[in-house]
């Protein structure tokens, strides 16, 4: 008793100076109010992390923590409460599965979903917001963000990534990354538990109040738009750490003038940060393709309303992106990696541009049993096919697609093998790698068969000398 009233207390005395805190956000940065804003953070990780029965904060101390990391103009500063947000997400989850003993039924525990409904949440996904909660909005800056809001957090570091100079470089360009990784960490921490027990119970309800699925339902946003930076800054991404790696001007500023126009430790930051905002936007995109499979086996019960509309398949979408502009085609799949959808991303791009059958029913509007990667390569084996497709999208494509579908097979059969009963792809289990790698390379000499002075890419090349090495050691 005398513990707890102690930690309340102490909770108490930091909600006191969480109004100065938020109060202090517009006024001038000093090392003062950045050294109270520290102690402030210091001080709810004390009381609600450290302890081992630690109490979560009030809904106004994470809306000041989230504050310092939306409008922080120091580096320390954004780090330490981007961390602390993520830290305290860990130990009080707004969405998780709790284990229910069901004695009265059997002994064992069964999952069940649990949604802390009056949680604090850095996004504010109303369905139609009033113009006094925008108005609301406006004045607080540090405050919650709705749809439009993350779609133009997205178009401001699209437009960093773009200048690709080190003025660009700067602590909002940072704090921002930052932002967008932690935003991204609240919807998969919503998501999965939650798409997990959909997959037990089917009770779409859970994915549709998912922040994910309110987020991308909004009328605020553009939703195709909304995806088309998301692959925009994906591939930009790619490019930064090179560009900015040779870029001399950062050097030149930093020796020549007093007012730097690059800061080393944002420069060293950057790099950093640009890799975890890359897997951020993956995690983005993934988790949408797992909702958009999810949504298409409630459509298929009968479980879906108008009221949840109607959205293209992201899949569907990356791939109209791939095919009508070729320069993000490589970066995208160097900088995607997750393999499950990665190859399926690789099949229905080939599929798209391979002949279908003259006549189809309604049942076999989905996918054919050709159409795994088995399938694939062995329409590649046929001459007449593989010139068929090397027509429309042309052999550097093919190479690409095909190498990225191998390097995402492999994985697959790698998790498949150490984790039994798991199927990750359309694969059918009968073919052996074995037949797998012996078709890989019978494509590729496809490729050199239509055109004897076909040039293999380097990528082409790696997973051939890969087939070859599997094929030789079994």
């Amino acid at each position: 008793m005398e513990s707890s009233s102690r930690s309340r207390s102490h909770a108490g005395s930091i909600e006191e100076n969480t109004m100065a805190i938020i109060d202090a956000a517009g006024a001038k940065d000093t090392q003062d109010t950045n050294d109270d804003r520290m102690a402030f953070l210091e001080a709810v990780r004390a009381s609600s992390i450290v302890p081992e029965t630690g109490t979560a904060p009030t809904n106004k101390m994470f809306e000041a923590i989230f504050q310092i990391l939306k409008v922080g103009k120091s580096l320390e500063l954004i780090m330490a409460s981007y961390q602390l947000l993520n830290e305290l997400d860990k130990c009080f989850p707004r969405a998780y599965l709790s284990n229910v003993d069901k004695s009265n039924s059997s002994c064992t525990a069964l999952l069940e979903p649990v949604v802390v409904k009056e949680a604090w949440s850095p996004f504010s996904l109303g369905s139609d917001a009033t113009c006094g909660e925008r108005q609301t909005a406006n004045k607080n800056s540090g405050g919650p963000l709705d749809s439009s809001g993350f779609h133009l957090l997205i178009q401001n570091i699209v437009k960093v990534t773009d200048e690709m100079n080190s003025q660009a470089l700067n602590i909002k360009s940072l704090g921002n990354m930052f932002l967008f990784q932690y935003l991204v960490n609240v919807l998969e921490g919503d998501f999965l538990p939650r798409n997990s027990m959909y997959k037990e119970t089917m009770n779409w309800t859970l994915l549709r109040e998912s922040l994910i699925n309110m987020l991308l339902g909004s009328r605020k946003i553009s939703y195709k738009g909304f995806i088309k930076d998301c692959l925009s800054l994906i591939s930009r991404l790619c490019h930064v750490y090179a560009g900015f790696s040779h870029d001399p001007s950062c050097e030149e500023n930093s020796a020549g003038k007093q007012h730097e126009k690059c800061d080393t430790a944002v420069a060293i930051a950057f790099l950093e940060v640009k890799n975890c905002t890359c897997i951020s936007v993956q995690k983005l995109l993934v988790l949408i393709m797992e909702l958009d499979m999810s949504k298409k086996k409630a459509d298929m019960q009968g479980h879906t309303t108008r009221a949840d509309g109607v959205r293209t398949p992201l899949v569907e979408i990356i791939i109209d992106e791939l095919t009508y502009n070729e320069d993000i085609l490589s970066p995208f799949l160097q900088v995607f990696n997750e393999p499950k959808w990665k190859l399926e991303i690789a099949l229905q791009y080939f599929w798209k541009y391979i002949s279908k059958p003259s006549v189809r029913t309604r049942r076999s509007n989905g996918p054919t049993e050709d159409a795994t990667f088995g399938g694939l390569l062995k329409y590649f084996s046929n001459n007449t096919n593989t010139k068929n497709v090397i027509r429309k999208i042309g052999t550097e494509v093919a190479q690409l697609l095909l190498a990225h579908a191998f390097q995402a097979y492999l994985s697959l059969s790698s998790e498949q093998q150490s984790v039994k009963g798991i199927s990750n792809s359309k694969e059918d289990a009968s073919i052996s790698s074995l037949e797998i790698c012996k078709n890989m390379i019978s494509a590729f000499n496809s490729f050199r068969g239509k055109d004897g002075h076909v040039e293999i890419l380097p990528l082409g090349k790696e997973a051939l000398f890969t087939a070859a090495t599997i094929l030789s050691t079994k």
